[in-house]
C-alpha cells in the first residue's frame, strides 16, 4: 500500500480525485512529462516539486509564474506537507494525507480557472510515443532548467556575430564558459537552481549543446555504442551490441539538432539547407554522419552517425568476434600480397569499410596507395597513402568533383593500389578499367545482397558511366578485373559474418564463373538469439595459388580442406611468416 494518498480538486470536476503516492519525486505542472498533470494555462509548465520519503511529504515551488501557496502563505522554500495543509496551484487545490490516516475532507473550493480546461494530450493515442522515451520527473525538470538556462545564454551571447566576426573555435568556447559559469551562479544565488540537480552538470550539458553537439557527447564517447540515431530533437537511439536502444537523451528543439549538423558540417565544407537538404559528412575521427532536414524528413532534422572505433581492428580480432577463422585471414593475407583485385561486398551496415580498412592493412608499407572516397573513413597505418575526397557542389551548384573524377585523376598520381571506399555508380567502369591497365591489387566495396549479385551491381553501374556497351563486354571487363569477392552479412543476432569467400574464375559463354572458397553454415540458433554455425573452406583450390610460389609466399594447402582444424600461417620463401 502506498504511504501517501493525494487528493485533489481540479477546475470543473464534479469530485476530487485521488491518487496513490509512493516514495519518490513527483513533478506538478502541465508538461505532457510531470506525473501530477494539471493542464491548465495558470499553471507553470515546471510549477511544483512533491518529494515523499520516509520523513514525510515536502512540496517546494520551482519559481513558477503563479506561485505556489499553502494555506493561502506563498510556498519560499521547501514545505513540509501536513494532512491540515491545502496547497493552492492556479485553480488547482491538493491535500497530501498518509494512507493509514482518515481522508480529510474534500479540499475547500477554490475558483476555478475561467478559461476552458482542454483534455490532457497524454490520453491522446500514441503522444508518448511522438514526444519521446517515458522521462522520470527528476530527468523532466533537469532538462527544463537545462533549455531555461541555455536560453538566457543565448539571449545574452550572440554567437553567430561572434563567428561572424572571425573568433576562432577556442576563443568562442572561452567566451560562453565564462558567460555560461556567470549565468548559472546567477540562478544559483537567487535560489531558482533545485538542490537535487548539478550545477556543474548542467553547466557541462548546456555547453556542449551551445558550441558542440549537445547530447550526442556522451553518445560518442561511449565505446559501447556503434551507431547514434537523431530521429527529431526529443527520441535518439542508439545501437549496442547489434541492437537499437531509446536513449533518455534529448535536444531542446529543432534549431538545437540544426545546430549540431552545423558543426559537423561547416569544418569540412558542406552545407545543408533548404536547397540542399540532405548531406553526407563526416566527425573528425572518421564516424560517418548522414543528416536530412524539412522539407524533405517530416520528423524535423534526422542524424545518422555511424560510429569508427577508436582503435584499428586486426585480423586476430575478428577471429574472436567470430567474423571469420584465422585461416581465412591467411588466405586473404595472401590474396592482398598477391596483387588480386578484391570487391568487398554486403548490405548497409554489414561492416565493409571495416573490413576494407583491416584488407588494406595487408598491403606492404613499401608501396603509395591512393585512397578515394566521398566522406574520408579509411584510417590506414602505411606511410605513403594519398587520401582524395569528394567533393559537393558550391550554392550554385557548381565545382563539384565527384568520385569518378577521383578515380581518373589517380590513375596520374602513380598509385601502387587504388582503394576507392565505394562504387556506387559510373565510377565503376573507370575502376574496372584501372584495374585491366596495370593498377592491380586495387580494393572497393560494393552494395549487394550476394556475391553473385555483385556481378549485377557493376554491370549496372557501368551502364550507370553513360557508355553503350554490350552485356558481354561488360562481363568480360568484370571477369578480367576482379579476382576474390569477399561478402559480409550482417545475421539477425546483430552480430557482423564474413559468410563467403568467392574466386572470380574467368567468362564461359556468356556467364562470369565463380567458385566459393570459403562459406558460413548456419547450424541454428543458441540462447539470446544468437547465430551458430561454422565457417570453413569448401575444398575448392582458387587459381592463383599455383602462383604464389611466383611471388616467395607459402600457403598450406590444407588451408582449404574442409575436414583440416589445423591453422595455418602465410610464409615467405625464406620460411618466415609474412
Amino acid at each position: 500500500m502506498a504511504a501517501y494518498t493525494l487528493c485533489l480538486d481540479l477546475p470543473g470536476s464534479a469530485s476530487p480525485e485521488t491518487m496513490a503516492l509512493d516514495d519518490g519525486v513527483y513533478l506538478v505542472g502541465r508538461g505532457e512529462l510531470c506525473r501530477i498533470r494539471l493542464p491548465f494555462p495558470d499553471v507553470s509548465e515546471r510549477h511544483a516539486l512533491v518529494t515523499v520519503g520516509a520523513d514525510g511529504a515536502t512540496i517546494e515551488d520551482l519559481n513558477s509564474s503563479n506561485g505556489t501557496f499553502a494555506n493561502g502563505v506563498p510556498v519560499v522554500s521547501q514545505l513540509a506537507l501536513e494532512p491540515d495543509t491545502l496547497v493552492q496551484i492556479g485553480g488547482c487545490a491538493l491535500r497530501v494525507y498518509p494512507s493509514a490516516a482518515e481522508r480529510p475532507a474534500a479540499a475547500a473550493a477554490v475558483p476555478p480557472s475561467t478559461a476552458e480546461a482542454p483534455a490532457p494530450e497524454s490520453q491522446r493515442p500514441g503522444a508518448a510515443a511522438e514526444e519521446g522515451p517515458e522521462t522520470d520527473p527528476l530527468s523532466e525538470m533537469r532538462r527544463q532548467v537545462r533549455d531555461q538556462i541555455h536560453a538566457e545564454l543565448i539571449a545574452r551571447l550572440d554567437m553567430k556575430r561572434l563567428v561572424a566576426g572571425g573568433i576562432g573555435k577556442e576563443g568562442l568556447e572561452a567566451r560562453v564558459r565564462e558567460k555560461l559559469h556567470a549565468i548559472v551562479e546567477e540562478v544559483r544565488a537567487n535560489g531558482r537552481l533545485p538542490a537535487m540537480l548539478d550545477p556543474d552538470g548542467i553547466e557541462k550539458e548546456v555547453f556542449d549543446e551551445a558550441v558542440r553537439l549537445g547530447p550526442l557527447e556522451g553518445l560518442l564517447a561511449d565505446d559501447t555504442v556503434t551507431e547514434i540515431m537523431v530521429n527529431g530533437p526529443k527520441r535518439i537511439y542508439v545501437e549496442r551490441g547489434g541492437r537499437l536502444e531509446l536513449t533518455p537523451c534529448q535536444f531542446s528543439d529543432d534549431e538545437s539538432v540544426m545546430s549540431a549538423i552545423e558543426r559537423i558540417v561547416s569544418p569540412i565544407g558542406r552545407r545543408i539547407d533548404e536547397s540542399q537538404p540532405y548531406v553526407d559528412a563526416r566527425l573528425p575521427d572518421g564516424s560517418r554522419v548522414n543528416a536530412v532536414i524539412p522539407p524533405l524528413s517530416l520528423s524535423g532534422p534526422v542524424v545518422t552517425i555511424r560510429k569508427f572505433s577508436r582503435r584499428t581492428w586486426t585480423a586476430s580480432d575478428f577471429v574472436k568476434f567470430g567474423t571469420w577463422t584465422a585461416n581465412a585471414a591467411e588466405f586473404m593475407r595472401a590474396a592482398v600480397l598477391m596483387r588480386k583485385n578484391i570487391v568487398v561486398s554486403g548490405g548497409t551496415g554489414s561492416g565493409k569499410t571495416t573490413l576494407l580498412n583491416l584488407l588494406s592493412g595487408f598491403i606492404p608499407r613499401t608501396e603509395r596507395i591512393v585512397t578515394v572516397e566521398d566522406a574520408a573513413e579509411l584510417r590506414l597505418n602505411q606511410p605513403h597513402v594519398i587520401r582524395l575526397e569528394a567533393r559537393p557542389p558550391n550554392i550554385e551548384g557548381r565545382g563539384a568533383v565527384t568520385i569518378r573524377d577521383l578515380v581518373r585523376n589517380c590513375l596520374r598520381m602513380r598509385p601502387d593500389r587504388i582503394i576507392v571506399g565505394e562504387c556506387r555508380g559510373g565510377e565503376a567502369l573507370d575502376m574496372l578499367q584501372a584495374m585491366n591497365t596495370g593498377h592491380d591489387g586495387s580494393l572497393t566495396t560494393v552494395h549487394a545482397n550476394s556475391p553473385r549479385d555483385v556481378i549485377s551491381r557493376l554491370e549496372t553501374m557501368v551502364l550507370m558511366g553513360g557508355v553503350d556497351l554490350p552485356s558481354r563486354a561488360i562481363r568480360e571487363q568484370i571477369a578480367g578485373a576482379v579476382d576474390v569477392i569477399i561478402h559480409e552479412s550482417r545475421m539477425g543476432d546483430g552480430s557482423r559474418k564474413i559468410v563467403s569467400i568467392s574466386e572470380v574464375s574467368g567468362l564461359e559463354g556468356q556467364q562470369i564463373v565463380m567458385q566459393e572458397i570459403f562459406a558460413f553454415e548456419q547450424t541454428g540458433v543458441g540462447p539470446g538469439g544468437k547465430v551458430l554455425g561454422r565457417f570453413a573452406p569448401t575444398g575448392n583450390v582458387p587459381l592463383f595459388h599455383e602462383q604464389l610460389a611466383s611471388r616467395g609466399l607459402f600457403l598450406d594447402p590444407a588451408v582449404y580442406d574442409p575436414g583440416s582444424t589445423r591453422e595455418v600461417r602465410l610464409e615467405t620463401a625464406c620460411g618466415g611468416a609474412s
